[in-house]
């Protein structure tokens, strides 16, 4: 059974957006340590502003180095699965619209349209390893992705997997907003410099921390709504701190009643920081893999097509 070309690109794009998400977590979830444990705390639990070296400080004083990769293993999963299913989305919607219009390249409308359908169906994909490694990342657990997960469906049930879908369905509008502004930014540049179809790495770089500075910076009261939707359980009796939320009805609003507009953007600077190198990262690595991935597909169909012509001309010749 053959892939189609289109099929193949689509695999590709795939396969390199969950290798490019590896390593750009990889490289910066120390930063996505602090600011999930900013975004879980609230200011009952907070006694005082700290500062950046204050919280590595006391992640490394209590938990050691390991403190600030507590919660890896369910990051690189998650980040795997999350962008392996996008790019396929987005990639195979985007085919579809530019097949209908006859176009190489998305408008903004189609850019938005594709990055819905991605987000959508990555939102549901993968809620439960993110709910999973947010309880992890908060209570230093050492349990792998699978343990806890289990260990939430005991504690609070299957539906405990899927809080804070909602706000994660609504935080679909960060990768459509950093997707659009990446795409018209892409278009531009390929534009510019004619001849290339593929973004260099270089440049991919840039324009990935640009669209996410723009999604990151509308978004994040969502953010904060997430993290603290991970937080809460069912039927929890677990009292510790940073779980006691579970008691209370988590909502922007209540978060603002109790902590003022400062508590829905807490820990901002930090996640600004983490986003944007994460993003730009992602889609360095992103396209570097995907220019090494489309030259090698080159190769193979060549290899491919010289070897089905030589089979034929041997048929030719014995008949």
């Amino acid at each position: 059974m053959s892939v189609k070309p289109q099929e193949a690109e689509e695999l590709v794009h795939a396969i390199a957006g969950a290798g490019g998400g590896v390593l750009s977590i990889a490289l910066t979830y120390p930063l996505l340590t602090i600011s999930t444990r900013l975004q879980a705390e609230s200011k009952d639990t907070k006694k005082e502003k700290k500062t950046l070296w204050q919280i590595v400080d006391e992640i490394v004083g209590k938990d050691g180095l390991t403190g600030l990769y507590a919660g890896l293993e369910s990051a690189v999963l998650g980040m795997a699965i999350t962008n392996f299913v996008y790019y396929y989305f987005y990639e195979s919607a985007g085919r579809s619209f530019k097949r209908l219009r006859r176009k190489t390249q998305l408008n903004t409308v189609e850019a938005m349209l594709s990055g819905a359908i991605a987000g959508s169906a990555t939102a549901v994909a993968s809620n439960p390893i993110w709910v999973a490694n947010t309880r992890m990342t908060v209570t230093k657990s050492n349990k792998s992705t699978i343990s806890m997960m289990l260990q939430i469906i005991r504690d609070d049930g299957v539906l405990a997997l899927f809080k804070g879908l909602k706000p994660a369905l609504i935080l679909v509008a960060n990768p459509i907003i950093q997707f659009t502004v990446f795409e018209q930014l892409k278009n531009f540049v390929l534009n510019v410099q004619a001849g290339q179809s593929v973004l260099p790495p270089s440049w991919a770089f840039l324009l990935g921390a640009i669209g996410k500075l723009v999604a990151t910076g509308i978004t994040y009261p969502y953010i904060t709504l997430k993290t603290r939707l991970h937080m809460v359980g069912d039927r929890s009796t677990d009292k510790r701190p940073e779980i006691a939320q579970s008691e209370r009805r988590v909502t922007a609003l209540e978060i603002i009643k109790r902590e003022g507009i400062s508590g829905i953007y807490q820990g901002i600077g930090y996640k600004l920081v983490q986003s944007i190198l994460t993003a730009a990262f992602l889609f360095y690595f992103k396209e570097g893999l995907v220019l090494w991935s489309m030259k090698a597909l080159r190769v193979l169909r060549q290899v491919r097509w010289r070897s089905l012509n030589q089979h034929r001309i041997k048929i030719s010749a014995q008949r």
